[in-house]
């Protein structure tokens, strides 16, 4: 599939993603207000940019982790069997926990990673995702903090690929396949 050409339509200008990150690093920060120290784990691989801007803007004492999970592969479908290929290095047991997620596209990752993580007790757990698309929701989940709300349309930039490709656009972009 990502043999096929494609171009890309600017959705979201990293001027306006910026401005976004700062506002919600805001909110999270007041809502965290007190705590000694702010887990902030990020679901690789997509969100590493977005986690990166966002831990920059927060005044608070935070810890960075990571979990790597597969529902994609190089498709533009999400195969709703989530894999975890990196679990978290550290304890999370009585923690406030912040996951960071690109985008919460059917739910199914967002759901299968917050069933995980509750599983090893921490104190509090929120989520904050750059990208919300309700209308293909499947599992009721829903981030705590979301930067865009966006329509039915495969994206790529400021983290998020297509089969490993546009990663490193700093905007959010959608993918449109031209006729061959």
């Amino acid at each position: 599939m990502p043999n096929r050409p494609y171009v890309i339509d600017e959705m979201i200008s990293a001027k306006s993603i910026a401005a976004r990150v700062e506002a919600l690093a805001k909110e999270i920060q007041t809502s965290f207000k007190g705590t000694d120290k702010l887990v902030v784990i990020g679901l690789l691989r997509g969100s590493f940019v977005f986690i990166a801007d966002l831990v920059r803007e927060l005044d608070l004492p935070v810890e960075v982790d990571f979990l790597e999970t597969s529902s994609y592969g190089n498709s533009m479908e999400s195969s709703r069997e989530v894999r975890i290929l990196k679990d978290l290095r550290g304890e999370i047991e009585g923690r406030d926990i912040l996951v960071v997620e690109d985008i919460v596209d059917t739910g199914h990752t967002l759901k299968h990673v917050l069933d995980l993580l509750a599983t090893r007790h921490p104190r509090r757990i929120e989520v904050c995702a750059l990208l919300d698309k309700p209308t293909r929701r499947e599992v009721d989940v829903k981030a705590t903090w979301t930067g865009f709300e966006i329509p039915d349309k495969f994206v790529v930039g400021y983290g998020i690929d297509f089969a490993q490709r546009n990663r490193n656009l700093p905007h959010i972009g959608a993918v449109r396949f031209l006729e061959e």
